[in-house]
């Protein structure tokens, strides 16, 4: 039996493939998130479906306004920063529309924060309407102490 000799091209192809693979970014597919929302929101529905098309692997708890709201003030979501619906991914709360990108960039940073949001709903912002036509937007780093930061802008299309 002849034993699989590898030829050169192979050799250094597997060595880019293994240089280059610690530069790659995080992928969602491993990733879980609950999402607890209101059974009449569409919008939210929709930030759902498109956290699954990334890879996410989200349940969905339906609940009604004031538990929602309990739920947002236990996961530390100022009342200024709330909105629609809230993540929970890794230990950090995800409220509103946050980007997929910024919730990757969350993760992959890991800073001490309670985690991320997009208060409001703003228009095209993800599961708002078309990207092409959204309007100004910021997403939030709140920290423990209830404080927030820009921690991504999107410009109005």
């Amino acid at each position: 039996m002849n034993p699989i000799r590898p030829n050169r091209r192979s050799v250094i192809l597997t060595g880019l493939a293994l240089a280059i693979a610690p530069a790659l970014p995080v992928r969602a597919g491993a990733l879980a998130m609950q999402v607890a929302k209101d059974p009449d929101c569409g919008c939210c529905a929709d930030w759902v479906a498109i956290l699954q098309e990334a890879g996410f692997a989200v349940s969905v708890e339906e609940m009604d306004p004031a538990a929602l709201q309990d739920r947002k003030a236990a996961a530390g979501i100022p009342e200024a920063m709330r909105s629609c619906h809230t993540g929970l991914i890794e230990g950090y709360a995800v409220e509103g529309h946050v980007p997929v990108r910024d919730i990757l960039r969350l993760l992959d940073e890991r800073p001490e924060a309670v985690g991320l949001a997009v208060p409001g709903m703003p228009f095209g912002s993800p599961g708002m309407g078309p990207e092409d036509q959204r309007e100004a937007y910021d997403v939030f780093l709140i920290r423990a102490d209830g404080s927030s930061e820009v921690f991504a802008s999107y410009a109005a299309a």
